[in-house]
């Protein structure tokens, strides 16, 4: 039995397209998700996207559309350009599915049962955007503190979820559990801004629209957003108030949750007091993404600074943008998304680095032994530090990925590429070639830069898939072997082209 690894992002909202900020979540996931099935795990990859709300209605009245329609239209967007960045999750998930939406009435209803949920009237300022009350203290300069939009006033009948009653077990497992919410900055700020102040009861439902999922023992009201999409995690894993699945005994808990740090709170506070109201356990890690802004700030439509995905790989290729997205961003500070930065790094570590030294790696073996080449053993002290540090690549990548500092496990990678560069000055195979008594050592040495090239493209499959498989293609083999092999045999194909170089006054 393979050791089982449940990884989810968020479900995305379906107000409108995603942007290229959003879009780093689902390739960051997708990362991690590939490298644990490369260390010989049972994945399972969930997203998908969350679909009820205020919001929602209105942006459907606009397009004169129903929700459904309007929905539908969005959330197809959504898995397209997922797909285009060649992300491998196993389920895409609707908070519309009919068996997310029945699940959902009964966990409600088994709260209720238990004395979770009661009955009460909100007062307080709303956010439509943000889909959240906030008290007068927490409004900065009067607009919301997450969107800096107005809020308006507004009461309603409302059920609540008694959040007060799991604070104290809450507390104490997060202290207990330095694991839980990482980075370690996020844990400090929920307990000190959030916890520790004291937590208030959280609105589960709302009678002033309709586009929601109903509270079947109250018609009136609909569920409110947090119950429903954090919910996801486990109604589509097979989990049921009244008889759990064998998959849902299996998958859960999630290993991980990967979120943006902007809605960490809710994954770490709401979240675990629903698991304890429904006695079950945590998941084992909640990581808090950093941001992908734009030089002038956060991406928005108002500042015409939004840059979507598609246009970019329409425009540089998936594999040059899933680089960017996970080399650029810090493992805990926001990241700034320019185009230039984009192109130099094309230039210089996808075209300099890595396409080059295929290209001409696979080209001297063509050339000097029409591409058949095997090791023959005519060694010298340089090779050394080069296999070195193929083999413990291994060890850097995992420990790397283990702390999901994903943009220092591909900087180990390529850190070979580097070397095998170096290594191809060092032993000048241009002028080994020249001497009929050195042919040996030549072909000693391009099956040195072969290996080591097929190793790193290996552990690169996780990050630029397509690069992968084209390098491996290009080197002719289907050996899987994570360490550098001393007795292969390559027969190389032709030389191609992995990225071309882009030229900054034709951009």
């Amino acid at each position: 039995m393979k050791e089982k690894y449940y990884i989810t992002t968020a479900i995305a909202y379906t107000s409108g397209k995603p942007h290229i900020g959003n879009t780093y979540e689902i390739v960051l996931a997708d990362a991690i998700a590939r490298y644990k099935r490369f260390q010989g795990y049972d994945v399972y990859f969930q997203t998908g996207t969350d679909e009820h709300g205020e919001k929602i209605e209105i942006k459907a009245k606009e397009a004169g559309v129903t929700p459904q329609e309007f929905v539908d239209n969005v959330a197809s967007e959504i898995k397209s350009i997922w797909d285009i960045m060649n992300t491998s999750y196993d389920k895409f998930v609707r908070t519309t599915d009919k068996q997310h939406e029945r699940i959902v009435q009964k966990i409600f209803k088994k709260m209720y049962d238990k004395g979770d949920i009661y009955l009460g009237e909100y007062k307080g300022l709303y956010c439509v955007p943000c889909e959240s009350f906030w008290t007068e203290s927490q409004l900065v300069d009067g607009k919301c503190p997450d969107c800096g939009r107005n809020v308006e006033l507004k009461t309603e009948e409302a059920y609540f979820f008694k959040l007060s009653k799991y604070q104290d077990k809450l507390i104490e497992y997060i202290e207990n559990h330095p694991e839980f919410i990482q980075p370690e900055s996020r844990k400090n700020e929920m307990i000190n801004n959030f916890l520790k102040p004291g937590l208030q009861d959280l609105c589960v439902s709302r009678t002033s629209f309709d586009w929601g999922i109903p509270v079947d023992f109250d018609k009136k009201h609909v569920v409110y957003v947090w119950l429903d999409a954090l919910t996801n995690y486990i109604t589509n894993i097979g989990y049921d108030p009244d008889s759990s699945s064998e998959e849902f005994n299996y998958k859960w808990p999630a290993d991980l949750h990967l979120i943006g740090k902007d809605i960490i709170r809710f994954h770490t506070i709401y979240w675990p007091c629903f698991l304890m109201s429904l006695d079950l356990p945590f998941p084992k890690q909640v990581f808090g993404h950093p941001w992908l802004i734009m030089s002038d700030g956060k991406m928005s439509k108002s500042k015409g600074n939004v840059v979507y995905a598609d246009d970019l790989v329409n425009t540089y290729g998936v594999d040059a943008v899933r680089y960017y997205l996970l080399h650029e961003i810090p493992f805990s500070s926001d990241g700034v998304f320019t185009e230039d930065l984009l192109v130099e790094r094309i230039n210089g570590d996808l075209v300099n680095i890595l396409g080059n030294l295929v290209n001409r790696t696979i080209a001297m073996g063509q050339k000097y032994f029409k591409g058949h080449i095997e090791n023959k053993n005519v060694t010298a002290d340089l090779d050394v530090s080069l296999l070195n540090l193929v083999n413990l690549l291994g060890d850097k990548v995992d420990n790397a990925m283990d702390k999901l500092e994903i943009g220092l496990a591909l900087d180990n990678i390529f850190e070979v590429f580097r070397r095998c560069n170096k290594y191809i000055d060092e032993t000048t195979p241009w002028i080994l070639a020249k001497d009929e008594n050195q042919k040996d050592r030549l072909e000693t040495v391009l099956y040195n830069l072969v290996e080591s090239i097929r190793v790193g493209a290996i552990y690169l499959e996780a990050f630029l898939p397509e690069t992968s498989e084209r390098i491996l293609k290009q080197l002719n083999t289907k050996d899987n072997s994570k360490t550098f092999k001393t007795d292969l045999v390559y027969d190389l194909e032709s030389p191609e082209i992995l990225f071309q170089r882009i030229e900054i006054e034709k951009k």
